[in-house]
């Protein structure tokens, strides 16, 4: 297949994302309105390109073709866990783990701010948080009748947040990656550095256990998914939308509470595992732990591990009678059957951020906007976020953001005012967190909505408004760090590579503001959008 070489053109390279996002919103439709953003996106490009007629047609298939077999080891690694949910459910786990949970997690309370801090846990990587909490957690708070809505938003406000800001996980490894090596410090040293200035992501983390821990504290739709959960249909109705197949097969009685938990342990160990041998940490290269995961493949590693825990799982539960033979390989199909939709919205989204980024330039239109602004110096570290926001929230990707932005950030930085780097590249990976977290065609997203079993767009609607409030009072931290860290170099920007760690103080001051500034809103949102009657 020939390749398609990224071309700039201008304003028309943020149609198609746009285009993808209104109609999802405003439709429900997310399939119809990604496959028309990516149609769009192609038409625009072949029309800049001169194409024949064919060659639209043509072109669509490629990008597809090349995307599904770039992430065909995520795709395998859903289709496995897909299969080890309806085993894990067909052998009664699930039964069991919901029964015992219930009793031990008692309140509504509990159980939310169980599922936060499980969340907070598993920072290794946002794909297998998403699927994993959402996994365990599901059976506990259907029992406490806490909607789809609030367990999508619990996984997905801990997914990329905590990631970002681990030092172990794959997230920290791509940031680091994108650092100029002329800064003169490395990469994992900057990420560091950045963790206190990452206003987002820790905001957002407090968020979800405000949320989770007070009563009422919900507002807008989410608010009202809440109450329409407490009546049980909304529940009922996502079970059948979502995990039909699952739901038809039989349960077994003699289930136990480990049938779901030693599988979910043999996952987890077995993908870690898998991370470090595949990022070389055995290889004899003297490499660390940090350094494997940074090297490491993640989406092969979670295949393998999807992949070894459904061969334990056989023996696990077919000679204790479980499951019979026959039924073992027909729950595999029902599973793998479930995880269908999110797989085809998955490539969709890939697709169209592979046409944002690898063709339109989107990205790369959105930061030169930016760069030719001739901002104040103070106000780069909430420009930039607003502009990771943009691109992140268009293109579905956090990590193409950091790619477009990271360089172009520290290096107008370094030239201009050395000390911001750090808080600004801070700003740059919570403003790519942001658009990641909310953004309908972000693949996370649908993770999110797909471990929660929830209906995606009534994830992204319920979560957006939460995402908004956080990125807002962030907006006015960075704002606050911008000018505060400019004081305290008296106005004198020149430096080195140095002169990036010496911004620490300033962080004492931005992210309490941009904290108290939040609790308000906290407070006040509740009261002002009430849930109305449904």
């Amino acid at each position: 297949m020939e390749e398609l070489l990224a071309i700039n053109v201008g304003i028309w390279s943020i149609v198609p994302p746009l285009l993808a996002i209104a109609l999802a919103l405003v439709t429900k439709e997310v399939i119809f309105s990604l496959v028309l953003g990516i149609v769009s996106g192609i038409m625009i490009y072949g029309f800049h390109a001169d194409f024949a007629f064919g060659q639209f047609f043509s072109s669509t298939i490629e990008v597809v073709i090349n995307n599904v077999s770039g992430n065909a080891s995520m795709i395998i690694f859903l289709s496995l866990l897909g299969a080890l949910v309806a085993l894990i459910t067909r052998a009664g786990g699930a039964r069991a783990y919901g029964n015992w949970a219930v009793k031990k997690l008692a309140t509504k309370r509990s159980a939310s701010l169980t599922t936060a801090f499980l969340g907070i846990i598993i920072f290794i990587d946002d794909y297998f948080n998403c699927l994993t909490v959402g996994t365990v957690m599901k059976p506990v708070t259907d029992r406490h009748r806490i909607s789809r809505e609030k367990l999508a938003y619990l996984i997905d406000s801990t997914a990329a947040p905590i990631c970002v800001i681990a030092p172990i996980s794959s997230w920290s490894a791509s940031a680091a990656g994108y650092f100029p090596a002329e800064a003169g410090i490395s990469g994992m040293q900057a990420f560091v550095q950045a963790i206190p200035f990452n206003l987002y992501a820790l905001l957002t983390i407090f968020m979800i256990f405000w949320i989770a821990g007070r009563k009422k504290a919900d507002f807008g739709p989410m608010a009202r998914a809440e109450a329409r959960a407490e009546r049980g249909s909304a529940l009922k109705d996502a079970d059948i939308a979502v995990n039909d197949d699952i739901a038809k097969l039989s349960v077994s009685d003699k289930g136990r509470v480990l049938d779901l938990v030693a599988p979910v342990l043999i996952l987890v160990a077995v993908c870690i595992g898998a991370m470090l041998f595949y990022g070389g940490l055995w290889d004899g290269s003297g490499k660390s732990a940090v350094e494997a995961f940074g090297d490491t493949d993640a989406n092969l590693s979670l295949s393998l591990g999807g992949l070894i825990t459904l061969i334990v799982a056989f023996f696990f539960y077919v000679p204790r009678k479980l499951i019979s033979f026959k039924d073992f390989f027909a729950s595999i199909t029902a599973g793998v059957k479930a995880m269908v939709p999110a797989i085809i919205i998955l490539t969709l989204a890939w697709t169209i951020a592979s046409v944002c980024k690898g063709m339109l330039s989107t990205g790369d239109y959105i930061a030169g906007l930016v760069g030719d602004s001739n901002m104040p110096v103070a106000i780069i570290p909430a420009i930039m976020f607003a502009a990771a926001c943009g691109i992140a929230f268009s293109t579905g990707t956090a990590w193409g953001t950091f790619g477009i932005l990271i360089p172009i950030t520290i290096t107008v930085c370094y030239q201009v005012a050395p000390h911001l780097s750090i808080p600004t590249l801070a700003a740059v990976m919570g403003g790519a967190v942001f658009g990641d977290h909310c953004s309908p065609i972000s693949d996370t997203t649908i993770l999110a909505s797909t471990g929660a079993g929830c209906n995606h767009i009534d994830h992204v609607a319920t979560q957006m408004p939460y995402a908004l409030t956080v990125a807002g009072a962030c907006f006015v931290g960075y704002l606050v760090t911008g000018f505060v860290t400019q004081a305290m170099v008296g106005g004198d920007t020149t430096g080195s590579g140095a002169a990036l760690l010496t911004t620490g103080p300033a962080a004492l001051v931005g992210l309490p503001v941009t904290l108290a500034i939040l609790v308000a809103l906290l407070l006040v949102f509740p009261k002002i959008f009430k849930a109305k009657r449904v």
